[in-house]
């Protein structure tokens, strides 16, 4: 049998609502204390952004982003059983500005349209997403879009890509970024 898992919401109009998400491999929610400092970061809302969670996991950075006032927030997830979950959130926490797709991040971000404020990064540590994601996600940002990223190591984003905050919480990384236009 397959444990459930639960995560609250720290801020917003859903604060302290639960969302739930089975085990999975690799998946690894965003700690509080890491998704405070983000939205510290990134201001405690985020109305009228369009925000693009592109691994999404458990839900908690995309979920979190439209409890705190986004216009939208799209978010993609390839494992079913994960992305079943996150249906159940969406239908249960009634949040109209989520769009669901299940299928891999890194083929959604090649054909996605669109220009998002915010983009969530937190591909499975074990890939080596970051050279692929990159140079795509700098076309899908809106002018002064900013990128924040998780990852198992640090990884260097190149020159086209100013580091505006990093951190660390045990084996996580963090990052927010913004693209430098060239």
């Amino acid at each position: 049998m397959r444990k459930i898992n639960t995560i609250r919401l720290i801020g917003g109009t859903h604060r302290s609502r639960l969302i739930t998400f089975p085990d999975a491999d690799g998946l690894r929610p965003t700690p509080d204390r890491v998704r405070e400092t983000l939205f510290n970061w990134l201001g405690q809302t985020l109305y009228g952004k369009h925000c693009l969670d592109l691994f999404a996991g458990s839900g908690a950075l995309g979920f979190e982003a439209a409890s705190r006032g986004a216009e939208e927030v799209v978010m993609v997830e390839s494992n079913p059983a994960v992305f079943k979950a996150l249906q159940g959130n969406a239908k249960k926490l009634a949040l109209g500005n989520v769009a669901l797709h299940c299928e891999d991040g890194l083929k959604f971000a090649s054909r996605a349209q669109g220009a998002f404020d915010v983009v969530f990064l937190d591909p499975p540590f074990q890939s080596n997403y970051w050279p692929q994601l990159l140079p795509r996600l700098a076309e899908l940002l809106a002018p002064g879009g900013l990128v924040y990223a998780e990852s198992g190591n640090l990884f260097e984003p190149g020159t086209d890509w100013q580091i505006l905050k990093q951190g660390k919480a045990g084996a996580v990384h963090y990052r927010l970024m913004g693209h430098i236009k060239q």
